[in-house]
């Protein structure tokens, strides 16, 4: 687990399994270690991990898996519950997933003998996003390719079903006000619902396509970012409906974009992988350059640390993890 220079990640964990996705935890779980979970080609593993960044007494990182979750099929999506506790009796692990048979399967778990899962069936497609209401974590989101944002409870039933124009990219929960979430669609629309009225109160274009990934910045709820063909893209929502900023990053395709949760200005973009190698990169809004450039074998996922600037990747039976300056 030291350093590893051939992939230039700061830190690897080794992985039973092909990784297809990683995500952290991005709420708070009672607990000093960082949840993270990811997803292989039948396995869900969840574990905890600590950097040296964080805790002195720790050389590089330190990571242990709490427990395997049978899946049975490719997982393909992870979304955590901010039901997850790690300092409750017993325990509380919570999530959902996005699998190739087009289900989403919500886990829960005691780390005992409580192991439960639900299936919740209705897209008739690839499922493209997924998110848990970050307030009560009562409600998940999904987008899909089969032109549908569709919203569940906890039993599986759909509260809400959002018809779109083009497949369903991403889908991100506003933190605070928790009837508004946003759906970025292929054809390069992003609209803002408000799922009280259930209607669309807001959009953005990005004028390019086919847009792959967007994402709202916790930070600062005026910002939207998304990877469109080859660029990222940037926008404050108080100005315009279309991009104040955007930028060239990926020769082979741009694939996936995450805002820091730490910084307004600091996000990460992959693209898609080629024949070898992807590119992973760090950009800051300050910097013309990205602050950080990575290049992944067969890599896939993108997660931002909730309270470090670090981020993972997943990799063939690998966990890569790179960690830039604030």
């Amino acid at each position: 687990m030291k350093q590893d220079a051939t992939r230039n990640a700061t830190y690897t964990v080794d992985c039973e399994d092909y990784v297809h996705v990683v995500e952290f935890n991005p709420f708070e779980s009672g607990d000093s270690g960082n949840l993270i979970a990811y997803g292989g080609n039948n396995f869900v593993f969840v574990g905890t991990c600590t950097f040296q960044e964080e805790e002195a007494d720790i050389e590089g990182i330190q990571y242990k898996t709490l427990r395997t979750f049978h899946h049975g099929v490719r997982v393909d999506g992870i979304a955590w519950s901010p039901e997850t506790r790690l300092d409750s009796l017993p325990p509380v692990i919570k999530f959902c997933t996005s699998a190739a048979d087009m289900k989403i399967r919500l886990f829960t778990s005691d780390l005992q003998d409580k192991n439960e899962y639900k299936v919740l069936e209705g897209h008739s497609d690839f499922i493209n996003g997924l998110v848990f209401d970050p307030k009560e974590g009562q409600e998940i989101a999904s987008v899909s390719d089969d032109h549908t944002c569709r919203i569940w409870n906890l039993e599986g039933i759909q509260t809400a079903h959002f018809v779109l124009h083009s497949p369903g990219m991403s889908v991100c929960w506003h933190p605070e006000e928790t009837f508004k979430l946003m759906v970025a669609e292929k054809n390069g629309t992003i609209r803002f619902y408000d799922l009280l009225a259930q209607q669309a109160i807001l959009s953005l274009e990005s004028e390019q396509m086919p847009l792959m990934s967007a994402h709202w910045c916790l930070k600062n709820t005026f910002k939207v970012g998304a990877v469109a063909g080859n660029d990222w893209l940037i926008w404050d929502i108080t100005r315009s409906s279309y991009p104040q900023d955007k930028r060239p990053v990926h020769m082979d395709r741009a694939c996936l974009f995450r805002w820091s949760t730490i910084n307004e200005n600091l996000f990460a973009t992959t693209g898609y992988p080629g024949k070898m190698m992807s590119q992973f990169q760090i950009h800051h809004l300050g910097h013309p350059q990205p602050i950080l450039t990575g290049s992944v074998a067969v890599g896939s996922g993108l997660s931002w640390h909730r309270t470090l600037p670090l981020c993972a990747i997943g990799s063939d039976h690998k966990l890569l993890f790179w960690v830039t300056e604030m």
